[in-house]
């Protein structure tokens, strides 16, 4: 298998957003606009990205393997995890389905939630050709039961930084429920959003991860810096 080589300042770039690494796994540090996995776009997914990247740093003539256990938006950034072994990956995607990894995410919304801090649960629909979820108070046909926890951290002058622990996976499910309590994502147009950021993402990043290594068997809690210049903002 011959990988492409990646340009000096691409290369340097993948291993500065590297937060962890092993023989088993690799964790990155994912920006706005990049895709985990292949999709209809044709664009190159970061899967194989860090493919052509461990053997052009590791000098390895034959196949990588780089196994993707979880899914993350491409508007959406932080934490992304990747498999190095088919054993690792087989692993992960047990706990992922199984409830067994700890995600938190941070978001920055336009409104506040009231209370400040709470637990949010909806029946949520899918709508496929629309690539959107709806949020119901009450069970309905097609519909999945969506929970999760959330507080309020910061105020800014203009928004609100939130943070949220999911306690189920859905499709979009931070995304709209937090809109159905009127506190949409800075950028999210799809969800209520006023207008889009100037990168095309919207303000919705993954945090921190806990889970037990697959094989060592040992707690791992990753944490994903973000830059955020509304942060810098405080509300007087």
């Amino acid at each position: 298998m011959v990988y492409r080589e990646l340009g000096e300042q691409a290369f340097a770039d993948l291993a500065s957003r590297i937060l962890y690494e092993d023989n088993h796994l690799l964790i990155l540090n994912k920006r706005v606009g990049e895709i985990v996995q292949g999709d209809k776009t044709g664009d190159e997914p970061l899967s194989e990205t860090l493919k052509a990247f461990v053997a052009q740093r590791d000098g390895k003539p034959g196949h990588v393997f780089m196994g993707v256990p979880h899914r993350l938006d491409r508007p959406v950034s932080g934490i992304a995890v990747f498999a190095k072994t088919s054993k690792c990956l087989e692993r992960l995607n047990a706990m992922f389905r199984e409830g067994n990894v700890h995600k938190t995410y941070w978001a920055l919304t336009c409104a506040r939630p009231d209370p400040a801090e709470g637990e949010l649960q909806h029946w949520l629909y899918r709508n496929e050709k629309q690539n959107k979820s709806y949020a119901y108070v009450r069970e309905r046909n097609g519909s999945k039961l969506a929970r999760l926890r959330y507080r309020v951290l910061r105020d800014t002058d203009r928004y609100h930084l939130v943070e949220i622990e999911l306690l189920t996976g859905r499709h979009h499910q931070i995304r709209c429920q937090l809109s159905a309590i009127g506190c949409p994502i800075k950028g999210d147009l799809k969800y209520g959003a006023p207008r889009s950021n100037p990168d095309g993402g919207i303000s919705l990043h993954a945090r921190r991860i806990t889970f037990l290594h697959p094989v060592r068997h040992t707690e791992i809690t990753v944490e994903a810096p973000v830059d955020w210049p509304q942060l810098a903002a405080r509300k007087a």
